[in-house]
C-alpha cells in the first residue's frame, strides 16, 4: 500500500473536499445574499439609465426576493430528483448568467425580468448548497460547517448597501452584476468537480398543487408586509393580502400534512430541536434583519450623515459578527444550546434596544462598543440557531428540513425589513406626524419595537432539554 492510500491519507483527502465544499457553498451563498441588498444604494444611477424614478425600480428588490420565496419549496424535490451536484451547479449557472443579463439591460420590464431569473437560480442555491453540505458533514463536526455557512447571511446585508454604493460612485452599477461572472465560473467548475454525483434512488411525483400554494401563500405574505411598511399604501389592501396569504398557507399545510409526496416535508418538526430552532429562531431572524435597515436610515435621515460615513459605522456591527466566529465554538462547548439562545438571546434584544439611546451627539466611540456587542450577539444566535436546526433531524429527512428552513430564512429576513418599515410608521403615527418626515425620536421607537420582537424569540427556548443538541455542541452537562 503507498502513503498515499493509507488511511491517514485518505482522511485527509476527505476533510479536504469538505472543508472546499463548505467554503464554496459559504461563497454561493454570499452571493445571492449579497444580491439581494447592494442594489438599494445604486437605484438612483439606475433610474436614470432607464429613464424611470428611483422608487419604481423597488420592484427590482421585491421581485428578486418573491422569487425566491415561491421556488425554494421546490429545491429540495429538484435535489432528490437530478442529484445534488446536477442541481446546484445548474444553479449557479443560471444565476450567473441571469446577473450579467441584469447588467446588460436597458429598461426597467427587461431588468425586472432578468432579476426574476436570477432569483430562480439563487432559490436553488440555497437549500441544495446546504444539503450538500449536510450531506458531506459529520454531526461532530457540524457546528464549525454551519458555523461558515450562516455568515453570508448577517454579513451581505450590512455591507451589501456601502459595496454597492462605492461601486456606484467609482465605476458604474452594471459592474454590481458583472462582478458574479468570475466567481459563478469558478464556482461551477469546482461544484462540479468535489460535489457528489450520487442521487436519491427513489424518484417522488413533483407536487405542483403544493407548489401553487405555498408560491401563492408566500407572495402574499411577503407583499401585504411590505405594504404595510410603505408611507402612502392603504391598510384595507395590505390586510387583504395578508388575510389571502395566512388562508393560502393554512390550505398549503393541510394539503401538505395529507399528500404521500409533498413538495415540502412537515415530518421534520416532529423533532423538538429543529422545530424550535423554525419558531423562536424565526423570530429572531425577523428581529436581526430589521437593524441593517434601520441603521443607515438612522444615520443618514435621523443624525444627517453622508452615505460613505453611515457605511463605515454600519461595518462595525459586521466587525462584530467576524470577531464572534472566533469563539463560537468554544462557547457553546461549555454553555451548551439552551443556556446560549437564553441568554445570549436576551442580549441580542438589549442591544437592538440600545439602538434606540444613540442620538447625533452620542460620543462616536460609544455608539461603535453599542453597533460591536449587537454584532457579537447576533452572530452567536444566528449560528446557534442554524447549528440546532440539523442537530437531530435524521439523514433521510435532511432534504426537506433543509427546504424547510431555507424557505423560512429567505420569508423571515424579508419580513426584517418590512417589520423596519412598519415600526417607523407605527412611530410617526404615535408621535403624530406623517411618514414622510422623519425624525430621531421615531427610529427610538422602531428600534424598541423590534427589540421586543427579538425578545419573544428566545420563549421557545425554554421547552428545550438542558444538553439538547450535546452530540454536536459537546456541551456535557456537570452532575451533581
Amino acid at each position: 500500500m503507498s502513503m498515499s492510500d493509507t488511511p491517514t491519507a485518505r482522511s485527509g483527502r476527505a476533510d479536504s473536499r469538505q472543508s472546499l465544499i463548505v467554503t464554496l457553498v459559504a461563497a454561493a451563498f454570499f452571493m445571492e445574499n449579497l444580491d439581494g441588498t447592494i442594489i438599494a444604494t445604486a437605484l438612483p444611477q439606475m433610474a436614470r439609465s432607464f429613464g424611470v424614478h428611483a422608487v419604481d425600480l423597488s420592484i427590482g428588490i421585491t421581485s428578486y426576493l418573491l422569487t425566491l420565496a415561491v421556488f425554494i419549496p421546490i429545491s429540495g424535490w429538484a435535489a432528490d430528483r437530478f442529484g445534488v451536484r446536477n442541481v446546484f451547479t445548474a444553479a449557479l449557472a443560471v444565476f450567473t448568467a441571469a446577473s450579467v443579463a441584469c447588467g446588460m439591460t436597458n429598461g426597467l420590464v427587461e431588468f425586472t425580468a432578468a432579476r426574476i431569473v436570477q432569483g430562480i437560480g439563487g432559490a436553488m442555491m440555497v437549500p441544495v448548497g446546504r444539503l450538500a453540505v449536510l450531506r458531506a458533514t459529520s454531526k461532530d463536526d457540524l457546528m464549525r460547517a454551519i458555523s461558515i455557512i450562516t455568515w453570508p447571511g448577517l454579513v451581505a446585508p450590512v455591507i451589501g448597501p456601502p459595496l454597492g454604493g462605492f461601486i456606484t460612485t467609482y465605476s458604474s452599477w452594471r459592474w454590481i452584476f458583472f462582478l458574479n461572472l468570475p466567481l459563478g465560473i469558478v464556482g461551477i467548475v469546482l461544484a462540479w468537480r468535489f460535489i457528489g454525483a450520487a442521487r436519491d434512488t427513489q424518484k417522488r411525483p413533483f407536487d405542483s398543487a403544493g407548489f401553487v400554494l405555498c408560491g401563492i401563500a408566500g407572495t402574499a405574505v411577503m407583499y401585504a408586509m411590505e405594504l404595510l411598511g410603505r408611507s402612502d399604501a392603504p391598510w384595507r389592501e395590505a390586510l387583504a393580502f395578508l388575510a389571502g396569504g395566512l388562508a393560502s398557507g393554512a390550505a398549503a399545510l393541510l394539503h401538505l400534512r395529507r399528500s404521500p409526496h409533498p413538495v415540502v416535508d412537515l415530518s421534520a418538526f416532529r423533532v423538538k430541536t429543529f422545530a424550535v430552532a423554525m419558531g423562536g429562531g424565526s423570530l429572531f431572524r425577523v428581529s436581526i434583519s430589521a437593524v441593517p435597515f434601520l441603521l443607515p436610515l438612522m444615520f443618514q435621515l435621523g443624525f444627517g450623515m453622508n452615505a460613505f460615513q453611515s457605511g463605515l459605522l454600519t461595518l462595525v456591527v459586521f466587525a462584530g459578527n467576524l470577531s464572534m466566529k472566533l469563539v463560537t465554538t468554544p462557547v457553546m462547548r461549555r454553555f451548551g444550546f439552551r443556556t446560549v439562545l437564553l441568554v445570549n438571546g436576551a442580549l441580542a434584544a438589549l442591544s437592538i434596544a440600545a439602538m434606540s439611546l444613540l442620538t447625533a451627539s452620542t460620543p462616536l466611540v460609544l455608539t461603535g462598543i453599542v453597533l460591536f456587542a449587537s454584532g457579537l450577539s447576533r452572530s452567536l444566535q444566528f449560528t446557534a440557531v442554524n447549528t440546532l436546526s440539523f442537530a437531530d433531524v435524521p439523514k433521510p429527512q435532511m432534504s426537506g428540513a433543509s427546504t424547510l428552513s431555507s424557505t423560512l430564512s429567505q420569508m423571515t429576513m424579508g419580513m426584517g425589513v418590512a417589520l423596519g418599515a412598519i415600526a417607523m410608521r407605527l412611530a410617526a403615527w404615535l408621535h403624530g406626524h406623517g411618514t414622510r418626515s422623519v425624525t430621531t425620536a421615531d427610529f427610538s421607537v422602531a428600534f424598541l419595537l423590534v427589540a421586543v420582537v427579538g425578545l419573544l424569540a428566545i420563549f421557545d427556548v425554554f421547552g428545550l432539554e438542558r444538553d439538547a443538541g450535546a452530540h454536536v455542541s459537546g456541551y456535557r452537562r456537570k452532575r451533581t
